[in-house]
């Protein structure tokens, strides 16, 4: 598998693109377990998955339900974290009602087959801004865990996320300096951003979920509180009243 990076559109503090080879995997169920009522989370191995690469927390994979079939349909998830040693990749879905993918995980169980594709690209950020503003809805906090895992100790982490239910929050592991606020739905990430006050010093905003309310996230932190346009990354994972949206991420 080849990669590559286009260094020559990106400077030291801005995100570089990686791109990588498209690789479609048959896997199967190692365990599954429900970090909070909202979610599964679904530990995958096998041969094929030797050679895997995510190289950045918000990288996304094609999860492939029904293969082959007219009721083939494909959905984008994050990478939560991959083990190269133990060959593993682990994968959280939210339930959310009756989409395919989220049907397949509520069932899912060791034994089982799961197909793969990517993924294609990665877009790696540094890590050593002075500050990283992580906010989102359930659907982003797998890319935000897997950051907040990634950041050193010489770093700040502000996290502001919004999950369907009270036990959905749960406790979120960093070496940085790291502050989390969690919110009542969608209004709620955008009160609380409205009302942040940004640390000083150089810093990176991230923001993921429904979108028309990252486009608004967005706006507010750029046209209202002057932050760096290009130190930023807004992305829609989904958008209300669209069911199947899949928006490109990650490369």
């Amino acid at each position: 598998m080849s990669n590559s990076i286009d260094s020559d559109i990106v400077s030291p503090r801005r995100a570089q693109r990686v791109r990588h080879d498209i690789v479609r995997r048959q896997l199967q169920v190692l365990r599954v377990d429900a970090p909070g009522p909202s979610f599964r989370r679904v530990v995958l191995g096998g041969a094929e998955l030797a050679g895997f690469i995510s190289a950045s927390f918000d990288d996304h994979l094609k999860f492939i339900v029904n293969p082959g079939t007219d009721a083939q349909a494909m959905r984008d998830y994050t990478p939560r974290h991959y083990d190269p040693v133990r060959n593993e990749l682990t994968l959280e879905f939210v339930l959310h009602g009756d989409g395919p993918a989220s049907t397949w995980a509520a069932q899912a169980a060791p034994g089982q087959a799961a197909f793969i594709a990517g993924p294609r690209g990665s877009s790696v950020v540094p890590t050593d801004f002075d500050w990283h503003l992580l906010v989102g809805d359930a659907t982003a906090l797998p890319a935000i865990a897997r950051r907040l895992e990634e950041l050193p100790a010489t770093t700040r982490a502000i996290v502001v996320a919004t999950v369907p239910e009270p036990g959905d929050r749960r406790a979120l592991a960093s070496r940085a300096a790291l502050s989390v606020q969690w919110v009542d739905g969608n209004q709620g990430l955008v009160d609380a951003v409205r009302a942040l006050a940004l640390p000083p010093g150089e810093g990176y905003a991230w923001c993921a979920g429904e979108g028309r309310t990252s486009a608004e996230l967005r706006r507010f932190l750029v046209e209202e509180k002057g932050h760096d346009r290009y130190a930023i990354s807004a992305a829609a994972y989904w958008k209300d009243g669209e069911a199947g949206f899949e928006a490109p991420r990650g490369g």
